[in-house]
């Protein structure tokens, strides 16, 4: 690589990085993204869901075009037992409306035409290139280091995933912290399109979001997930990796047992295996939140610790979307006064204050201390829901018993005190 100095380089082609040089880009910037991988979503298996709210304010009008799989109509959320599902399922064509619509996506090709657009407004795309350091002179990031080559920066913007190495380097970030984050087994399981759409009671081009808690986890930290794509479904689990060590179950079985519970099995029966894959997943909220401006650089995307899991929805990729479109916008900001001092870069940090990525981070700050602190929302509560659902349902000529009578023998395996407690605060951690 030459001498040349670029006006901002950036370090991962995941939708930060794709979305911060789109918006770069579209203003007349120079700037070229460095990604590891073959092409952007190269390293994405599988799949997710993509609330549109943050990527419709850069693209307005993106899903008529982009590689979206389902428009997101119907919510389920089960807790799971070794026999039983106690489910709550809610669909409403409301959840597809403009300002909330939400949507199945297979990372590789969105990531990959997310990346496509970002060319086609002038950015370029260096792949097959790993960034092994930083180029710091006098305290400031002044470029990258890829093997025995050096590009020169500006600014570098580190959007380079969940692990963020060069963070770290930098001091930024801080070493991982087990519980602070998660490790994924997932696969994507082919069937065609109209065995997708019957199976989940959906319409042509319409899908499902279904989380799971429970048995899928050995009663372990964690939960599982399903998205329905177009002809095929993502499913998988997760769990904290501090929490493997008190676990006899691998993660891998653990998706086994999700594949053979009898509310899935069906779901996916007679379809085929077409990718598998494992990656790392946040789950600290706020409180993993690292250094975000240092004087030429800026952090964004999972690298930033931008994700968040509330039990009954789970998001990141509108955080780095929207935290990649902000770190353009303090760059553009900064580039106006010719001043990359992190004195300067901080407006990152208030925009980021003002936006709903720490507005959301900040609101539902408890909630991971409280899944870490309740372990009985992954093993009691859901025989708890079991019992309960079994007294109200079962018929077996046994003489009848109030309702009551019936849900408080479910709650006593509990403890009405423990489960008042429990309410108390997972409510306000809400």
């Amino acid at each position: 690589m030459d001498e040349e100095v670029f006006d901002v380089v950036i370090v991962g082609g995941g939708l930060a990085g794709c979305a911060a040089a789109y918006a770069l880009a579209k203003a007349g910037v120079e700037v070229v993204v460095v990604e590891r991988g073959a092409f952007s979503g190269s390293k994405n298996m599988t799949g997710g869901r993509l609330y549109g709210h943050s990527l419709e304010k850069l693209m307005p009008g993106f899903a008529a075009s982009a590689p979206v799989e389902r428009l997101i109509t119907r919510e389920r959320l089960s807790f799971l037992t070794n026999d039983s599902a106690t489910t709550m399922d809610f669909a409403s064509t409301s959840l597809g409306a403009p300002a909330c619509a939400s949507y199945a996506v297979l990372r590789a090709p969105f990531d990959q035409w997310l990346a496509e657009q970002a060319e086609n407004e002038g950015a370029m795309f260096v792949n097959e290139i790993r960034v092994d350091d930083l180029i710091v002179r006098d305290g400031r990031v002044c470029g990258v280091r890829a093997g025995e080559d050096d590009m020169e920066a500006k600014v570098v913007l580190l959007a380079d995933g969940a692990v963020s190495l060069l963070g770290q380097k930098l001091g930024m970030v801080s070493p991982l912290d087990p519980h602070a984050m998660a490790v994924s087994a997932k696969e994507v399981i082919q069937l065609d399109e109209k065995t997708v759409s019957d199976r989940f009671g959906c319409a042509p081009g319409e899908g499902c979001a279904w989380l799971f808690d429970g048995s899928c986890t050995d009663g372990h930290i964690g939960g599982g997930f399903l998205y329905t794509n177009r002809d095929s479904i993502s499913l998988g689990v997760v769990t904290t990796i501090g929490d493997i060590d008190h676990s006899d179950t691998s993660v891998p079985e653990m998706l086994k047992r999700l594949e053979r519970h009898p509310v899935v099995a069906p779901l996916i029966e007679g379809g085929t295996l077409r990718e598998y894959t494992g990656r790392m997943i946040l789950e600290g909220g706020i409180a993993a939140v690292p250094e975000l401006v240092r004087d030429g650089v800026l952090i964004a995307g999972d690298a930033a610790g931008f994700g968040l899991n509330t039990g009954y929805c789970v998001r990141g990729m509108d955080f780095a979307i929207e935290s990649g479109r902000l770190a353009a916008e303090a760059i553009l900001k900064a580039r106006e006064a010719d001043d990359y001092r992190a004195a300067s870069l901080g407006v990152y940090r208030t925009l980021l204050d003002e936006s709903f990525v720490m507005r959301d981070l900040k609101f539902y700050r408890g909630f991971p201390s409280f899944m870490e602190q309740t372990r009985r929302m992954f093993a009691e509560y859901p025989v708890m829901l079991e019992d309960l659902m079994l007294g109200m349902f079962r018929v077996d000529g046994a003489p009848p018993k109030k309702l009551t009578k019936k849900a408080l023998a479910a709650a006593k395996g509990v403890g009405l005190m423990t489960l008042a407690k429990d309410a108390r605060k997972g409510l306000k951690a809400l």
